[in-house]
């Protein structure tokens, strides 16, 4: 899934909760109150938008501090299914 799409899910659920849409993939995360469950939701839209689930590792999550950590973790996962 190309990164533009996945920023528009992401977008898509900030605006449903009230927050400003992201536009900078430089920005931490918390900076932007992109949350867990934020990212648990992306990764549920992205599987239906798919149609197939997501398989990816705990660990690499982890490492996941700003947008584009995010935006790269999905894009791999992505390439995988």
């Amino acid at each position: 899934m190309e990164r533009t799409e996945i920023l528009n899910i992401m977008n898509m659920i900030m605006t449903k909760k009230g927050r400003a849409e992201i536009t900078d993939e430089s920005q931490n995360t918390r900076k932007v109150n992109f949350r867990s469950l934020d990212f648990s939701e992306t990764a549920l839209r992205i599987e239906t938008k798919i149609g197939s689930e997501l398989s990816f590792d705990a660990a690499s999550m982890r490492k996941i501090e700003t947008v584009k950590d995010v935006l790269d973790f999905f894009e791999e996962a992505t390439k995988a299914v």
